[in-house]
């Protein structure tokens, strides 16, 4: 089982993996804009991400519409990337049978 630390450390690492990847695409006043409608539209707080997944892959489709896919691919790059973290993701396209939450939640239980 995983301790409260490590979940917390995880779900740390996610977010600031599509933090960074979000200001590196947009900007820092349009990744503002981005978590604003993430809190306000889906009541999900930039700390919560890591923890509901689902929920901001569904408030960032309903953002950026079709341009989400890229985004989401590319968050999912950073991560197979990232040194720190353990699980090193196969990535597939959004529109195959493993979507981005599906990768997401397996980083998350691998990890």
């Amino acid at each position: 089982m995983e301790t409260l630390r490590q979940q917390t450390s995880e779900n740390d690492a996610v977010v600031g993996i599509i933090d960074k990847v979000l200001n590196q695409v947009f900007g820092r006043e349009a990744t503002i804009l981005i978590f604003k409608h993430l809190e306000h539209n889906y009541c999900l707080k930039r700390s919560e991400i890591g923890d509901n997944i689902e929920l901001f892959a569904r408030g960032l489709e309903d953002f950026l519409r079709s341009g989400a896919h890229v985004v989401e691919k590319k968050i999912l790059e950073d991560i197979s990337r990232d040194s720190s973290l353990l699980c090193k993701l196969q990535i597939e396209d959004v529109d195959d049978d493993v979507s981005f939450v599906t990768q997401m939640r397996l980083f998350m239980h691998k990890s």
